[in-house]
């Protein structure tokens, strides 16, 4: 006989336990085990099955630095994939192309707050750059993903942004507070189509990096790094932005078709 609603009110523990974490997950973007585990209040090997059981049903991956993150299955169950997610996973396969191509680290970068986040990347091996996985945070003015992305979304939302930077006092962010100079930046990288940056580590890094579209609005940027004292900048240019930029367009393309979410 069916079962009324008062015959048994128990709920499935390992089921609830299991979308705690894949909420929380959802909500961190990207984490590793014993943050995760932390945030939702489980040993960490009952936070580990869980995931693993999510990695095997499709609903989250794991990267090379065992860090877990949603999949765009995830957009089944609910609207917590958002389009950051979206992108990260149509640029995932063209990025693994670029990156073996140049030789060099590529990436997919969209605004998160008032910083560029890494949100998919490729990095050949060996390299002799700094590793930036998914889930990093670089300066919006500082980086050349960042300087793309203000240079050509609309308006509103640069204004929106810049307001936000020229109250930071962090040193990364002083650009904002010299709207001269800003401007001339912004223009320069309008102009020219692309941005550029330079970083010093153990050596000297430049970042090149492209718009990406989606229907009319910019969504993020398509990045690269290389070492400057490997590749001159204008060889670099000449050698990498066609190719960036195609691989740009064929994001754009597959956000905009009718049959993408």
């Amino acid at each position: 006989m069916p079962a009324s609603p008062s015959a048994d009110s128990r709920t499935i523990r390992a089921l609830h336990r299991g979308l705690n974490v894949l909420v929380e997950l959802n909500k961190l973007e990207r984490a590793a085990i014993n943050t995760l585990a932390a945030s939702v209040r489980l040993p960490r090997t009952t936070t580990f099955r869980i995931l693993e059981t999510l990695r095997h049903a499709g609903f989250v991956e794991r990267d090379e630095f065992d860090c877990y993150r949603p999949t765009i299955r995830v957009r089944t169950l609910s609207d917590g994939f958002d389009q950051p997610a979206l992108v990260a996973h149509i640029a995932k396969p063209l990025l693994s192309r670029l990156g073996e191509l140049v030789a060099w680290p590529v990436a997919i970068a969209t605004p998160a707050g008032a910083t560029m986040m890494i949100r998919e990347t490729h990095i050949p091996a060996p390299t002799p750059l700094e590793q930036q996985a998914a889930g990093v945070r670089f300066p919006m003015l500082a980086s050349a993903a960042g300087r793309a992305y203000l240079a050509h979304c609309a308006t509103p939302q640069r204004e929106s942004l810049l307001e936000l930077l020229s109250r930071s006092s962090l040193p990364e962010d002083r650009l904002a507070r010299s709207r001269v100079e800003l401007e001339r930046v912004l223009r320069e990288t309008r102009n020219q189509g692309f941005g550029v940056a330079h970083r010093a580590r153990h050596l000297t890094e430049t970042s090149l990096a492209v718009p990406v579209g989606a229907k009319k609005r910019t969504v993020g940027a398509l990045t690269l790094r290389f070492a400057a004292d490997a590749v001159p900048l204008r060889a670099a240019i000449e050698q990498f932005i066609p190719r960036m930029r195609e691989v740009a367009q064929r994001i754009e393309a597959h956000i905009s078709s009718p049959d993408t979410p």
